[in-house]
């Protein structure tokens, strides 16, 4: 007799049942779960009440690293330089604010830190990160090889969720009709197809901070997870925001304020976004010297990425304190807007990527 397949070793009855019990996942189970998700192998109602299941107990890390390993088995892979960093929050906050990481990317990439962004369009705002960035010139509908070239010649480029993870129709039909968060929430921060060892990456829902932070640890990659006090899945200049970084395969937490690095504090509302096209004027306006919360809100969050960065050349026993790295990326970040690289970092994205000859099939919100 054969070899049995991993069919005949798990059941989604029997994995959802365990999670109700309160049971954590195998690696491998959970690892043999997201393969059946990829492949088309499971019925949205089986599907629907695992992903119910694990909300309710709470994923833990190597269960979502497992997950997320699984995932890029079957996502379309490009390379980013050794030293670029990925900057990206996973959304939920229900805050609606202008779009904070993708103007950071910019300042990022102005700073000369090579960035490989991944994102999608918005969910539950009015405009995503792929959304802004269409309505202010980069060209977005690129095959996987015309991403490639835009990192190659851009320094920064956009790995379209849909593009790279073209598995991932086949959950679709069960997350929509749960309307609810699930694991899928936070496996787009922690599967850039671009390789990446740095990360920034912020959290709107508390619980699953640390267990990012755990993933990134046993990666062995260098990031900065982040979840501010008042819900942010950003660095806030409203509040306290908590950190946990991860630097030489351990986490160290840390608390951020505004103030510590020179910069105001100011009511969420100052960060209120709106639809594509107004987010892109607020990002024009940042990059042309428009000073005030929402350049604050994006130094900060720059800033993370900047150490992240920082953190794949430095050694954890030889780097200063967190607060001292923070405060010398913040004056990066700052020098990256006032010199005019930031907004040079955009124009050469956007005549880079409409050079491109070979367009994808476009693509649709």
């Amino acid at each position: 007799m054969g070899a049995m397949t991993d069919q005949e070793i798990y059941t989604w009855p029997a994995l959802t049942h365990a999670l109700i019990k309160g049971r954590d996942l195998t690696s491998e189970e959970a690892w043999w779960a997201m393969q059946q998700i990829m492949r088309g192998d499971v019925d949205p109602v089986p599907l629907a009440g695992f992903l119910v299941a694990l909300q309710a107990k709470g994923a833990v890390t190597h269960e979502v690293n497992a997950l997320s390993s699984s995932m890029l088995e079957h996502s379309r892979i490009i390379s980013a330089p050794s030293g670029a960093v990925d900057i990206v929050g996973t959304g939920g906050d229900g805050a609606h604010t202008v779009n904070i990481s993708t103007m950071a990317s910019l300042v990022i990439r102005g700073a000369g830190i090579p960035v490989a962004k991944h994102g999608n369009r918005a969910v539950s705002s009015k405009s995503g990160s792929a959304d802004v960035l269409e309505a202010l010139g980069v060209r977005l509908n690129l095959p996987v090889e015309g991403v490639q070239r835009v990192l190659d010649e851009a320094g920064i480029s956009f790995c379209f969720a849909q593009v790279f993870h073209p598995s991932m129709k086949h959950g679709a039909v069960a997350r929509a009709g749960l309307k609810l968060p699930t694991v899928f929430n936070v496996l787009g921060p922690i599967t850039n197809p671009a390789g990446v060892r740095a990360h920034s990456v912020g959290v709107a829902f508390e619980e699953m901070a640390p267990v990012i932070a755990g993933v990134f640890a046993d990666r062995g990659a260098s990031a900065i997870v982040v979840r501010g006090r008042d819900g942010l899945d950003e660095l806030s200049i409203a509040a306290e925001t908590d950190v946990w970084e991860v630097r030489d395969g351990s986490v160290t937490s840390h608390v951020v304020a505004p103030e510590d690095y020179g910069l105001s504090r100011a009511r969420i509302d100052a960060l209120r976004g709106g639809d594509p096209s107004y987010n892109a004027q607020v990002a024009r306006d940042l990059l042309a010297g428009t000073t005030g919360p929402v350049r604050d809100a994006v130094v900060l969050n720059a800033a993370s990425g900047i150490v992240a960065a920082e953190g794949l050349k430095e050694s954890s026993d030889a780097s200063p304190a967190f607060a001292e790295r923070m405060l010398r990326a913040v004056k990066r970040a700052e020098d990256s807007l006032d010199s005019g690289a930031a907004k040079a970092a955009l124009e050469r994205w956007i005549n880079v990527s409409q050079s491109v000859e070979t367009p994808a099939e476009t693509l649709r919100s």
